[in-house]
């Protein structure tokens, strides 16, 4: 059976955006791009409501494309658990009340046990500083915590 994978906002976003003049940006562009086209199809791709909701806002021509690109994803339901895991990573967790849609992204993988989050949030979801302390939380309420990483590190062998 194939693995499961959370897609977070900023995967859609730079897979549908035009180039960046920005290099580290542009790369990371390029980089989920070629894991979208190779290394997904080996995925059981899952998306939440809220992924959707951060695709549809901004620039209408860049929102349409992100959720078509999303359209055949299964949308993970935000239960009850989902909301708490995400309070405890909020609460005196590792996430600031400000990304509290990050801890939803993280909360929705956890609770639904998928395999990884891929993302390019390197502040909030994909950072090694607070990634103890989200498995912790994630253990404190009897679940594993998916694999946390960029696209660069699900490319496979």
């Amino acid at each position: 059976m194939k693995a499961s994978v959370y897609i977070e906002t900023t995967i859609p976003s730079y897979y549908t955006s035009l180039p960046s003049r920005d290099l580290v940006i542009a790369g990371h562009q390029a980089t989920t791009r070629d894991w979208w086209e190779r290394r997904l199809p080996h995925f059981r791709p899952f998306v939440s409501q809220v992924v959707l909701d951060e695709a549809a806002s901004g620039d209408i021509v860049f929102a349409r494309r992100r959720l078509e690109v999303l359209a055949l994803f299964p949308i993970l339901k935000l239960r009850d658990d989902v909301i708490e895991l995400a309070n405890a990573f909020i609460n005196g967790g590792p996430f600031p009340k400000k990304a509290a849609r990050d801890a939803l992204h993280v909360a929705a993988a956890a609770t639904h046990g998928l395999d990884f989050l891929v993302t390019w949030n390197c502040t909030h979801i994909a950072n090694a500083e607070m990634n103890p302390k989200i498995v912790s939380i994630c253990h404190d309420h009897g679940l594993e915590c998916p694999v946390i990483c960029t696209p660069e590190e699900l490319m496979g062998r």
